[in-house]
């Protein structure tokens, strides 16, 4: 988006582009269910198409975030400071990051997922996944929050929106633990180098949810400076 458009922008809410790059994450980060359905089928041709449309991805939210950081108004008239959304576009940005990381990692190796982890990993995913859609759920809430001056209800279903974010990232958690146990007890069977890799591409993953859980845990700390 030009830097004219985003000003017009922040003429009318200083929360849409936000809005876009959460958007904008979220699709970035759901490229990679496709991208490690490919993997799985060793249709590499497949993996680095989605790769590109990954990173395509990931250069649009990393271009946004840079314009919001140039032309976001230090003079708000919110009840939130303008430090709170640039920290909360930081953390938003970092799940996009952490994708192209994750395809880059799989794709630059040709890595093979097992064939035994191929149901729990993907499982795994979703659920991380998950945690990404309910925090671009929850920024696309502020509109209202900030229609409201950050009081009443909207507060409160915000409020449920980050605790099921939390949930979820509890949910996957348990399943990082349950797969990771599958994959030591076949680790032996694989190339050391291969091992190890898919340990880190498992921790990856559940960095997702994290990250997820920390756009929630910044909005938290917005709500409760109000």
């Amino acid at each position: 988006m030009p830097i004219n458009s985003i000003l017009n922008v922040f003429a009318k809410s200083p929360i849409e582009p936000l809005q876009e790059h959460i958007n904008t994450v979220h699709e970035c980060a759901h490229l990679l269910t496709p991208f490690f359905q490919a993997a799985i089928s060793n249709n590499w041709h497949h993996a680095s198409k989605v790769r590109e449309q990954i990173n395509l991805t990931e250069k649009k939210a990393d271009n946004l975030k840079r314009q919001i950081r140039l032309t976001l108004p230090s003079g708000l008239f919110l009840p939130v400071e303008r430090s709170d959304l640039l920290e909360l576009l930081t953390q938003q940005d970092k799940i996009a990051n952490k994708a192209k990381d994750i395809s880059g990692r799989i794709l630059g190796r040709q890595l093979t997922l097992p064939p035994p982890i191929h149901s729990p990993f993907l499982s795994f995913l979703d659920r991380s996944l998950d945690a990404v859609t309910m925090a671009k759920e929850v920024i696309n809430e502020l509109e209202d929050l900030l229609e409201t001056g950050f009081t009443g209800r909207e507060v409160n279903i915000v409020e449920k929106m980050i605790r099921k974010i939390d949930s979820i990232e509890e949910d996957t958690d348990t399943l990082q633990i349950a797969i990771r146990k599958q994959l030591f007890e076949i680790e032996k069977t694989l190339n050391p180098i291969d091992a190890m890799l898919l340990y880190k591409i498992i921790e990856w993953v559940g960095d997702l949810a994290d990250l997820a859980e920390n756009v929630g845990a910044r909005l938290e700390l917005m709500l409760a400076r109000v």
